[in-house]
């Protein structure tokens, strides 16, 4: 019963990484000034990828550990949770197992979620980039 939760859980958890690698990215929102105006759209993207591969060179933001911390801490309490319930039922081990499964399924989504966005400093640092070449950004999409 334990291994039909837990293949489950990696279906769901497969197609939820799918579905984020389909989205774009969050990129900054530019003011159509007369500088963007002047230099167009195609060289506008192209000085905001630069400006970010300068703010990850300089951040040096590691997601990745981030998402393996929330795993982690979600797989504990899912387990103490599940554990709780299992011992109601009289299913100790299995009801610790399957609430560790879905315990670390969500503290994995909830880690992806963070890492997807970026951070406020990250931000910062493009903007005022892009500021610095003549645009305005307004926000991020």
């Amino acid at each position: 019963m334990v291994s039909q939760y837990c293949l489950s859980l990696r279906f769901l958890t497969i197609l939820f990484i799918l579905l984020l690698a389909g989205c774009a990215a969050h990129r900054p929102v530019l003011y159509p000034n007369a500088h963007l105006k002047r230099v167009g759209e195609a060289h506008a993207q192209k000085d905001i990828d630069e400006c970010c591969r300068q703010a990850e060179a300089y951040i040096k933001a590691n997601p990745g550990a981030k998402i393996a911390g929330s795993t982690a801490a979600g797989g504990a309490t899912g387990a103490v949770v599940g554990g709780a319930m299992g011992s109601v039922t009289g299913h100790l081990g299995r009801g610790a197992a399957v609430g560790a499964a879905g315990g670390a399924a969500g503290g994995f989504m909830r880690g992806l979620f963070r890492a997807s966005k970026p951070s406020p400093v990250y931000k910062n640092f493009v903007d005022r980039c892009l500021r610095e070449k003549g645009y305005e950004p307004l926000g991020w999409e």
